[in-house]
C-alpha cells in the first residue's frame, strides 16, 4: 500500500469500571465520536473492556484464534468495520495456556472489521510504590515474548503495538524502530502517582529518540480495587513536540500526523543513522 503524506489519529480517554457492557458501550460512543472528527486510526486505553477484579478478568478471557469472537473481540471488528478505521483495542484479557494468568493483549481491527494484529504485553508491572500502591500484574497476568515484537501496516504506515509499562524500556522502542516503525501505541492505566511525575516524560523520550508519533491512550479516575489513573491522553510528534492532549475524564483528543514532517525531522538531525551500539 502506498503511504499516505499525512494520517489522522485519535487517542480515547475512559474511566473503565467492571461492567463491561458498559464500558463497551462507552467506548463505543467515544470511537463514533472520533470517527466523525476525521480519525482513521483510533487507540483505546489498556483495559477499555474491564477494569475489576482478577478473578472476573479470568472469567472474561478471550480465546483470539478462536472462530467465533467474544464480546470484546467482536465489539473491536464490529465497530472498526462500522466506523470504517483502523482501531486498536489497547489491552484486553487474551486466555492462555495458564488459566490463572491470561495475557494482557493489544488487538488491531481493520476497516474490513477483522482482527489483523495483536501484542501481548512484554512487561509487567510488578511494584511498590511509595504511596502504598502496590501491583503485581504477573500474579494474574502472563507476558508476552520480546520475540512477539512487530509492526504493522496501517494506511501504508508502519505501526508498532506497546502497552503501559512497557513505556519503561526503551529498547522495546528501539526494536520497533529498526522494524520500520514510524508510529507507536501505548495505552495505559498509568497509576496516578507516577504518571503525574513521569507520564508526559517518558512519551516524550520515546518519540525524540526514535523520531517517531506516539499515540498515548490512557485510563483516566478512580476504578474498582482502589485504582486510580493518571490520564492526560497525548499524541506526540516525532521532535517531542505535544500535538494534542485529551482533558479530565472521558473523551478523546485528535491530531494531524505529518508524515512528510517526519521524514524532516530524520533528515535533519539523522541520529538513527548515526547509531554505533546496536
Amino acid at each position: 500500500m502506498v503511504r499516505m503524506d499525512a494520517l489522522s489519529a485519535a487517542v480515547i480517554q475512559l474511566n473503565s469500571q467492571s461492567d463491561v457492557g458498559e464500558n463497551l458501550a462507552r467506548a463505543r460512543t467515544e470511537v463514533r465520536n472520533a470517527a466523525r472528527a476525521g480519525a482513521k486510526l483510533v487507540v483505546l486505553p489498556e483495559n477499555f473492556a474491564f477494569m475489576g477484579e482478577e478473578d472476573d478478568k479470568r472469567k472474561i478471557a478471550e480465546n483470539l484464534s478462536a472462530g467465533a469472537p467474544g464480546p470484546i473481540a467482536a465489539f473491536l471488528r464490529d465497530t472498526a468495520k462500522d466506523q470504517g478505521i483502523f482501531l486498536i483495542g489497547g489491552g484486553m484479557p487474551e486466555a492462555s495456556n495458564d488459566p490463572a494468568r491470561p495475557f494482557n493483549t493489544s488487538v488491531l481491527a481493520s476497516p474490513a472489521g477483522e482482527i489483523v494484529a495483536s501484542y501481548r504485553k512484554v512487561h509487567l508491572f510488578d511494584v511498590d510504590l511509595p504511596d502504598g500502591t502496590q501491583a503485581l500484574e504477573s500474579r494474574a497476568t502472563n507476558a508476552g515474548e520480546p520475540s512477539g515484537l512487530r509492526v504493522h501496516d496501517v494506511l501504508g504506515v508502519k505501526v508498532g503495538m506497546t502497552i503501559c509499562y512497557d513505556l519503561r524500556f526503551p529498547e522495546e522502542y528501539r526494536v520497533l524502530c529498526d522494524l520500520g516503525a514510524r508510529i507507536v501505541t501505548v495505552p495505559a492505566a498509568f497509576t496516578l502517582m507516577t504518571g503525574k511525575d513521569h507520564w508526559h516524560a517518558l512519551l516524550r523520550a520515546r518519540a525524540i529518540e526514535n523520531q517517531v508519533f506516539v499515540l498515548a491512550a490512557a485510563q483516566h479516575g478512580k476504578h474498582p480495587r482502589g485504582r486510580t489513573t493518571y490520564g492526560k491522553s497525548i499524541i506526540v510528534d516525532p521532535w517531542g513536540d505535544v500535538l494534542a492532549q485529551a482533558g479530565e475524564g472521558i473523551g478523546f483528543t485528535i491530531a494531524r500526523l505529518d508524515l512528510d514532517y517526519q521524514d524532516r525531522v530524520r533528515a535533519g538531525l539523522p541520529c538513527l543513522a548515526h547509531r554505533r551500539i546496536k
